[in-house]
């Protein structure tokens, strides 16, 4: 398929690269180009090879066979340093931070400006924030450059790792997922850094999971499947459903196709749930089989709100009923066993212990129902349960005993999800259930949230995604400094009308009682 780019303008050029692990053919015979002031789109479900290229222009890893140019030279990149020096920067997903250091250090680390006076050996720590400071504000973000990374948000460490790319002096940006955590403002803001490092003549190889980006900011696309390319195309030559047949080899239908489910009596209330600067008097009540989005900016409250909920936060005031009863939730043990399910936004430090397998990971939450008397471990039905979930869930394993830092995104999310299901919860609490997964992976973990309402099971869903919280939801919760702005039932929602609640604006009523955003 066509959409190379003008050999003129190339600043890097991929021929014939192919690379192998011990049982798999991450890439086979790959080709890429990348022209100056381009933003090139690599799309693909995760496994495709997307991660495993970028690892070796970044230098990473080393290439098996190919050829790699850049600005016509051939060039063999010999280390992450060397990638650097080459002009090549790369924003992973998985954050790559210190977080007992600050984020001026981090945006510095093994860069740090020295004071000459001093004989160059004490880092001039003052310049070092002065110009972090500015990067950080360069991209929109309200983060102090003294600020200790553990103390920042998964939106604000992402601005970190973006403004920590930045710092490099480079000709190519690899973005693998950068907009993974952010809300809509946010992503708006980089985007505008994007167009601006187009117009110095940067090009950015932009790699994520959501199409819609991919439409508003690439020139071009290329798709990755099974390790080898399968299409490159202009964007403004491509649609949506050509993009995802290429991606997954099939036609895949509507991304968030809700099911229809029997909605029940109150399952969960929340009354005035309070952390005094963080969330305010949040009330609102969840039935059985429901799917309840709750949507809102980076900031809102969101995920606050629902790790008080799951008891991993303390609150300052407010009560928690289950089934009309109320119920003490002071830790992540007392939800578990009230029945609570809860699937994290961060899943490689929150949701997974990377290093253990695949049957460590799922049997975590619910290993009291396989021991006997505190001491003997039932093996055989802790190994049965976890081969019914992988099965259930496709995941895809070698087997059992494969560690889970070893497996795509898409597969370390279903295990997360399998792993809080084996718990057989009443209600699951879901934070960024697809973040960062493929389309094809989106789409089962979209399926599996139908066929558990179906089943009477009650979900709370937090997404930054729009579509996905207007496609997946029975009713809308939107969220905005702490409190609830409204609660919107599936007909009336709209993206304009999420957003204005999101944002704070004036809603204005109309005759017919529906209400209109400005």
């Amino acid at each position: 398929m066509g959409g190379s780019v003008s050999g003129q303008n190339l600043i890097l050029r991929v021929e014939g690269v192919s690379k192998a692990f011990p049982g798999v053919q991450a890439l086979s015979n790959v080709d890429l180009e990348l022209a100056a002031g381009e933003v090139l789109a690599l799309v693909g479900e995760n496994g495709a090879g997307k991660s495993t290229l970028m690892k070796i222009l970044s230098g990473a890893y080393r290439k098996d066979t190919g050829r790699i140019f850049i600005n016509g030279q051939e060039v063999e990149i010999a280390s992450p340093r060397h990638a650097q020096e080459l002009g090549i920067a790369i924003i992973y997903q998985e954050f790559n931070l210190a977080p007992n250091l600050s984020a001026a250090a981090n945006i510095f680390l093994g860069r740090e400006p020295r004071r000459p006076s001093l004989g160059r050996l004490f880092v001039d720590r003052k310049r070092m924030e002065q110009e972090a400071q500015k990067l950080l504000d360069r991209i929109g973000a309200r983060i102090p450059a003294s600020t200790l990374v553990r103390d920042l948000s998964v939106a604000e460490r992402q601005m970190v790792e973006i403004a920590k790319a930045l710092a490099v002096n480079a000709r190519i940006i690899i973005m693998d997922e950068p907009t993974s955590a952010l809300g809509e403002e946010e992503v708006e803001k980089l985007f505008q850094v994007i167009r601006t490092l187009k117009q110095q003549g940067i090009g950015i190889i932009f790699i994520t999971h959501r199409l819609e980006e991919v439409f508003r900011i690439a020139d071009r696309i290329v798709v990755l499947r099974d390790g080898k390319r399968v299409g490159s195309m202009p964007t403004y030559k491509a649609t949506r459903d050509e993009v995802i047949r290429l991606m997954v080899g099939r036609e895949l239908g509507d991304l968030f196709r809700k099911q229809k489910a029997e909605i029940g009596p109150p399952l969960l209330e929340v009354r005035g749930l309070t952390r005094r600067g963080v969330v305010e008097n949040v009330s609102f009540t969840l039935h059985r089989g429901e799917i309840l989005g709750l949507a809102g900016l980076v900031g809102a409250g969101r995920t606050e709100t629902v790790r008080m909920i799951f008891g991993a936060d303390p609150k300052d005031a407010g009560e928690i009923l289950i089934e009309g009863k109320p119920v003490k939730i002071k830790s992540p043990r007392d939800a578990m066993e009230a029945g609570i399910g809860f699937v994290p936004e961060d899943r490689s430090n929150h949701g997974l212990i990377l290093s253990l397998s695949v049957l460590e990971n799922i049997a975590l939450p619910s290993l009291n129902q396989y021991t006997r008397l505190g001491i003997w471990l039932n093996r055989i039905g802790l190994y049965k349960t976890a081969r019914e979930f992988v099965d259930k869930f496709s995941i895809r394993v070698a087997h059992l005993q494969q560690k889970a830092m070893f497996l795509s995104g898409g597969n370390q999310q279903k295990v997360v999800v399998a792993k809080w299901l084996a718990l057989r919860p009443r209600i699951l609490i879901m934070d960024e259930p697809t973040r960062g997964i493929d389309v094809g992976a989106k789409a089962e973990i979209h399926a599996l949230m139908n066929r558990l309402a179906q089943e009477g099971v009650g979900i709370i869903m937090v997404s930054s995604e729009l579509p996905e919280i207007l496609g997946m939801s029975d009713r809308i919760l939107v969220m905005a400094r702490g409190r609830v702005m409204t609660v919107l039932s599936r007909e009336e929602a709209t993206q304009e009308l999420i957003m204005a609640y999101a944002s704070g604006e004036k809603i204005t009523q109309m005759p017919d009682g529906s209400s209109q955003a400005p």
